[in-house]
């Protein structure tokens, strides 16, 4: 029997919905995995009891790979194992079943059209991690941070997030300056006819 601690947190992913990954992972290890809660620190304590160590070992594997929590800045080894039409989607091989979006702007240096060009399905290399973006709450890798800028490589400046399109603020278009207008609707005083 092998006893590990589990923080809290992670112990509705280790049980699956409706226990289903606990199940797939006890019968494909041929293992018993027990799930205790420790009154103290209130962390999960996880027992795998199993007749060889293979079982026993697999089934460790798998809670780390669920316990694997990228550290920002640093680089990991990952496998591109989906290709999509804006990036690939890459699992990290430290931690299998943990994926991420590689974005095609996150390529390479140069502007990439088609994903494929770049990578393929299968491919191992290092990405950059750069934790969650502010802006989309997603997990940001690159495999472009971590390459050498090309020879007089240049920068795009940044796009300018007004949505006017460069125009200045002069009001909507319907807006043709007739927010003057009398409400009374009748002839001006000083238009009377003679």
């Amino acid at each position: 029997m092998v006893t590990r601690r589990v923080p809290n947190e992670f112990i509705g992913a280790l049980i699956g919905p409706g226990g289903k990954v606990i199940q797939e992972m006890q019968k494909e290890t041929e293992t018993t995995i027990v799930i205790n809660e420790d009154p103290v620190t209130e962390e999960g304590i996880v027992e795998i009891l199993g007749v060889g160590s293979k079982g026993i070992d697999a089934v460790l594997a798998k809670i780390d790979s669920l316990l694997f929590k990228p550290t920002v800045g640093n680089v990991y080894k990952v496998k591109v194992i989906k290709m999509l039409d804006f990036g690939a989607v890459v699992e990290y091989m430290d931690a299998p079943g943990n994926e991420v979006l590689l974005h095609v702007s996150e390529l390479a240096w140069e502007r990439t059209e088609n994903v494929s060009d770049v990578v393929n399905m299968g491919d191992v290399f290092d990405v950059k991690y750069f934790g969650q973006d502010p802006r989309t709450r997603k997990e940001k890798v690159s495999r472009k941070a971590i390459l050498p800028k090309p020879e007089g490589y240049v920068a795009r400046p940044p796009r300018d997030d007004k949505r006017s399109g460069g125009r200045d603020n002069r009001g909507a278009r319907d807006n043709r300056g007739r927010d003057n207008r009398r409400d009374d609707r009748k002839p001006r005083e000083d238009k009377k006819e003679d």
